[in-house]
Formats: structure tokens, sequence, C-alpha cells
């Protein structure tokens, strides 16, 4: 079974270490996601349609919102992965334009090979997650430069960022859309049926679908489950709230299924995920 064996978390988002022995469902993140084998068997992704292997040469580069499952061989050993879910607006603090790691492109690729200085930066930072858990300066400066070299290598942000701009002034999403993501954001507990929601903002079922797809890159129901996960994290590791409580906040029938869930998006249960980033 998978678990989370450290997390580290902050105005840079999260950083988690991932002991993996188990598939996650297909999801996506808010977040610029890099992943890097830390030990272990050699392992796979799929992004998009495509399957992406993560190996010690190479990383899996994923887009914010941009679907993404982990496909685990039960023939293979576990595989230890370093998982990096990184804020846009604390990129920005590196360089302004950076905030375009929040946009579809940033990455132009599904995976990279590594770079001896990226490997050696990513080693540092799980040998001090893993060793040193009291060390947040010293693995806040590994992340910054961890960031700036994986950036550096594989983005073309000095050329794309322009485009990003004049493509989202060109891009306008449809304001029936609009408001189904805001009632999404604001109470992700309370939406269950999406046609009842597709209703609501006045489209048919279909046309809601190909149009949410088409204007925010990922189907509705991975948006409420994005939504569903990060209020989680949130909570988890920010407040003392109970499990049950959080479980009826998001509107699962009972716990288990929320526990469920989660696991099968985060890669640990709920209990599992806010005992190591609490330490």
């Amino acid at each position: 079974m998978s678990n989370a064996l450290r997390i580290v978390h902050g105005a840079f988002g999260r950083v988690a270490l991932l002991d993996m022995d188990g598939a996650l469902v297909r999801h996506a993140h808010p977040h610029c996601h890099v992943l890097i084998k830390a030990d272990g068997a050699d392992t796979q992704f799929l992004v998009r349609d495509q399957i992406v292997p993560l190996t010690g040469e190479n990383a899996v580069l994923i887009n914010a919102w941009e679907p993404h499952a982990y496909l685990h061989d039960p023939r293979r050993p576990r595989t230890i992965i370093l998982a990096l879910y990184i804020e846009p607006i604390w990129l920005a603090g590196f360089r302004k334009n950076w905030t375009a790691s929040g946009a579809p492109g940033f990455f132009d690729r599904q995976s990279g090979a590594l770079s001896p200085r990226i490997q050696r930066l990513a080693n540092a930072l799980a040998f001090s997650m893993t060793y040193q858990s009291d060390s947040g300066v010293e693995q806040e400066r590994l992340l910054s430069d961890l960031m700036i070299a994986v950036i550096e290598r594989f983005s073309p942000w000095r050329d794309v960022t322009a485009s990003m701009r004049d493509a989202a002034r060109r891009h306008t999403v449809d304001w029936r859309i609009r408001r189904a993501a805001s009632m999404i954001r604001a109470n992700p507990g309370e939406i269950g049926d999406m046609s009842g929601l597709a209703a609501e903002v006045g489209l048919s079922r279909a046309h809601f679908f190909r149009l949410f797809e088409q204007s925010l890159a990922v189907p509705p129901r991975v948006f409420l489950n994005v939504v569903r996960l990060e209020y989680a994290v949130g909570a988890l590791v920010n407040t003392d709230v109970t499990l049950a409580e959080l479980s009826d906040r998001l509107g699962f029938s009972a716990p288990p299924h929320f526990s469920r869930f989660f696991r099968d998006h985060a890669g640990a249960s709920p209990r599992e995920f806010r005992a190591v980033a609490c330490q």
C-alpha cells in the first residue's frame, strides 16, 4: 500500500516523498508539478494520453491542470518519488513571468533528462526531508535551487510567456463556465450531480461538459476533485478538523469514502498525510 514518508509545505506549495505501491486515479493539480525518482524501481505515469517513464535519469513534467495518473506495475518493486507541487505565485518571486507556470504549455515536454545538478539537488532535498525534518529553511533553499534548475532546463519560458499572455487575452471563458467553476470553489461539498450543475448554469449536460473542458482544460468532475483535494490538504495541515467533519464538508457520505478518495489522489490516507506533514 502506498504511503507518504514525509511532506513539507509552505508558501511554495508542498513537496512529498511518496512510497508508491499502488496506482493513482486520473487527476490534476493547480500547481507546477514535477516528479523525480528518489529510490526504487523505474515506473511510469500517464500524462493526458501518453505513457511517460519515470527513471533515475529523467523527470516527469506536468503542467498545471494537466490530467495525469500513476500507472503502478505490481510486478515491480516499490518506487519512492519526490513529488513537487509548486505555487506559481511563489515562483514569480524568482522571475515575474514564472507565474506562467500556472498556465498550459509552461513545460513544452512531458519528461526530460536530468542534469547532474538537478540530480544532486533532488537527492539533497530528499535526504534532508528524510533525516533532517526540522531543517525548513535549508529545505526551502534546496527547493528554490532545484526549481530554478528544472525550469531553466525544461521550460521555454523566455520565449512562450508573451504568447501565453496574448493567448490569455484572446481566450475568454464563457460566463456560464465561470459561474459553474465559482460554484464548485465556493461549495465543493454541495456539488454532486454534474447534470444538475449544468442545468443550474443553463446548459445541456453534453454542451456543459464540452464547453467546460474546452475552457478550463479538464472535465468538470476532475475540476471538482482538484478543489476537494486542495481543500482537504489545507485543512489537514492547517487545522485540527476531524476527518469525519472534513468528510462531511466535502460531501462524502462516510469518512471511509473520503479516505479512499484522498488516497487515490494523493498516495496516502488523510490520517497518514496529516501525521507526516505536521512532524
